[in-house]
């Protein structure tokens, strides 16, 4: 596959509508050209990609986030916002939701579940109607109901020194899976080294600036306090799993290397509560016998994100991971980690739109899904199942600025479609560790990938 070549400028809204008249025509029109792709995941790809709005009325009631009824947004290790904290006014204040369920209206939605990403400028905002219910709205026309998730009991407790669990161990995917970044900030620092469309250390900088909690290294015994926690009052067992992660560490974190750093969380999770959740790793691709570390010490899944497949772009777009490791060196080590983890617990992730991101992206969509798919058909070849996360494109980063419209839907659509075939091509079933396939039974709310995925025989839908 050739590399890409640099594109002009980014897709502007305009170009995105491809001669649509509103959002809502774009949106149909590709639920009829692909009606093989849920419904559901064609308008959560919409949002997860370029955010949406919220009227006041469907803000939190308070700024107290061991409070309230409605569970709020954790910033749990990115922004996934389109606007800086200081920019989105009252959703700032009184935080949004951290996710969304999405059920019913004239698409006759299963219930979806959505990850929050603010753009106070998004057709898709989400209000009371006359009836004072919740709705989504598109286009000023309502086009689904809208669920909020209860605030967990187990928020409503504190650490002894007073911090929060949100805080400490936040909860996602409707509550399946515990958060754990435990370095908010990342050893790739600086314009030579930042992935280009990551904003984990901008974040760590709004949240210190804004006055909030923020830990920057969190102490393995508050972590361990926090799942104290929520093993105590999750009485329902909605949590099932837990992700150490953090930034990449290039040096030492605490006199520790990155396997000994992360690996220190799961060593004392395990100890204390043992076979409780799924422990899961997002680390960089590292030599084998630091992921046998990482195995060692407790962990079942190994997340070493491949991020973006084409060499070039890999090249320009993680510049601190081609200088301290090169995306060859990276490609042989995510294989090698299958000998230590099995081939079906190594799951990579991808950024899903940055290769269509100006200046260095790929020009057209068929460019960059065969770009994409090439990398799939690369790992899939040998039993490793990647994910990908569909690309927020935050304003301070240097993607972000430069395309604040993202990827056009179209890629989204046409990358689950590739991503499916690819599956069936391959003999692979959805990877472990993201709860329940299918559409109205996913929970993974960070991209579509499992909505649209097959769902296994006889499984619930989600939150049954």
């Amino acid at each position: 596959m050739p590399s890409p070549v640099p594109s002009r400028r980014a897709p502007s809204p305009q170009q995105d509508l491809q001669g649509h008249p509103n959002r809502t025509a774009l949106v149909e029109d590709l639920m009829q050209r692909f009606p093989h792709i849920p419904r559901e995941a064609v308008i959560k790809e919409d949002l997860l990609r370029g955010g949406m709005a919220f009227d006041d009325s469907a803000l939190s009631d308070t700024t107290d986030e061991a409070t309230g009824e409605v569970k709020p947004k954790s910033y749990f290790i990115f922004s996934f916002d389109h606007r800086t904290l200081p920019e989105l006014g009252e959703a700032a204040l009184r935080r949004p939701p951290e996710e969304v369920v999405l059920t019913g209206g004239p698409y006759d939605l299963r219930r979806t579940v959505v990850s929050v990403r603010v753009n106070p400028d998004s057709p898709y905002r989400v209000q009371a109607g006359e009836d004072g219910a919740l709705g989504l709205y598109l286009d000023g026309k309502r086009i689904s109901d809208v669920g909020l998730p209860p605030m967990p009991d187990y928020y409503r407790h504190t650490l002894a020194n007073g911090k929060s669990v949100m805080e400490v161990a936040p909860t996602i995917q409707w509550g399946y899976l515990i958060y754990l970044t435990v370095f908010r900030v990342c050893q790739y620092f600086g314009a030579k080294e930042e992935c280009q469309y990551c904003d984990i250390n901008h974040n760590w900088r709004q949240h210190k600036a804004a006055g909030r909690p923020y830990t920057g290294v969190k102490p393995v015994e508050e972590v361990l306090e926090a799942l104290q926690i929520i093993s105590d009052h999750d009485t329902l067992g909605a949590s099932s799993a837990y992700t150490l992660t953090g930034g990449s560490i290039t040096s030492k974190v605490q006199g520790m290397d990155e396997a000994d750093f992360y690996g220190m969380y799961a060593k004392a999770i395990e100890e204390r509560f043992p076979g409780r959740w799924t422990g899961k790793v997002v680390a960089q691709a590292l030599p084998k016998d630091d992921v046998k570390r990482f195995h060692d010490y407790g962990i079942r899944i190994y997340h070493p994100n491949f991020e973006v497949w084409d060499k070039r772009l890999f090249e320009l777009y993680c510049p601190g991971k081609e200088r301290y490791v090169g995306r060859e060196e990276w490609h042989r080590r995510i294989l090698d980690s299958a000998d230590v983890f099995g081939p079906r617990n190594v799951i990579p992730n991808f950024v899903a739109g940055v290769e269509m991101a100006a200046p260095y992206g790929f020009n057209t969509v068929d460019e960059a899904v065969a770009s994409t798919t090439e990398g799939l058909d690369f790992f899939m070849s040998n039993g490793i199942t990647p994910r990908f996360t569909t690309w927020c494109p935050e304003p301070t980063t240097p993607l972000g600025r430069s395309n604040p419209q993202g990827a056009p839907l179209e890629y989204h659509i046409r990358l689950l479609d590739a991503y499916r075939s690819a599956m069936q091509r391959h003999g692979l079933s959805s990877p472990p560790g993201y709860g329940p396939a299918g559409a109205g039974r996913a929970v993974f709310s960070v991209s579509s990938f499992m909505d649209t995925l097959p769902a296994e025989e006889g499984a619930p839908v989600s939150g049954e």
